[in-house]
């Protein structure tokens, strides 16, 4: 068994205050859960409004399937920030259950 780990940072440039940043937060969360059978949460700067940390986690029996599902979670991030924000930077981890 495998778990990847993804966490991208968001920069929202349009954001006045924490409520446009929690509007933008919770459509790229709604569209990632939609479209993926992933858990995504956001994971830092819950304080600052044009900043934000996304951790995503999925568990597959494979490291390839991990890295190729969270690959498509970026993309559909990607997707979903155009024109609101942008990734400024992205992590991707596999990890295999038995090194625990």
């Amino acid at each position: 068994m495998y778990i990847g780990v993804a966490r991208f940072e968001l920069f929202i440039p349009s954001s006045a205050s924490l409520k446009d940043k929690r509007q933008v937060v919770r459509s790229v969360t709604a569209a990632v859960r939609n479209k993926f059978n992933v858990a995504v949460a956001e994971v830092d700067h819950q304080d600052l409004w044009q900043r934000c940390a996304l951790g995503v986690s999925c568990v597959s029996e494979s490291a390839g399937q991990c890295r190729k599902v969270l690959q498509e979670v970026e993309k559909v991030v990607g997707r979903s920030v155009i024109g609101t924000s942008e990734i400024i930077d992205r992590t991707i981890d596999v990890v295999d259950m038995e090194d625990f």
